[in-house]
């Protein structure tokens, strides 16, 4: 499942799948490469940790059962959720399972994530990421402009 090197160039729009489910991983693929998204999917827990330390992604999306028989065991959003924001506020992270209702602001909050799709929503995916996406960057734009700010000055 895992791809091979791949170059990131400063205009790209890298993406992050964590999924068990090929169909999914497939129409995730599919959907982030309609919005123009150059895409990698992890195969394991410490894939993804690897490929998430290597790149500033734009977005993230975790199967609940990535790699995992229960959200408890999920080692990926449990790494994700217990990660400084610094380190993560770069992506719009998206929880994709059937124990959520999509868009639901409490659900995603409650698991320290951007926003949790359900799967029966799944021919709307790419609309989907394109709404998460635009929330986030909304939502984390003022916070941005001032990190940005406090980098230059700080050179």
């Amino acid at each position: 499942m895992a791809d091979e090197f791949d170059f990131i160039s400063a205009t790209d729009k890298p993406a992050l799948l964590a999924f068990s489910t090929p169909e999914w991983l497939e129409t995730a693929k599919g959907a982030l490469q309609e919005l123009g998204y150059k895409v990698h999917t992890a195969a394991t827990h410490s894939d993804f940790l690897i490929r998430f330390s290597q790149f500033r992604y734009q977005v993230v999306i975790v199967e609940e059962l990535f790699a995992a028989n229960s959200i408890e065991e999920n080692a990926t959003l449990q790494t994700l959720q217990t990660m400084p924001m610094a380190r993560r506020r770069h992506a719009a992270i998206i929880l994709f399972g059937a124990s959520f209702q999509t868009f639901t602001p409490m659900q995603a909050f409650q698991q320290s994530v951007n926003a949790v799709i359900n799967p029966s929503e799944v021919f709307l995916l790419r609309q989907l990421i394109e709404k998460a996406v635009a929330d986030t960057n909304f939502f984390l734009h003022s916070y941005r402009e001032a990190q940005s700010t406090l980098y230059a000055e700080n050179r």
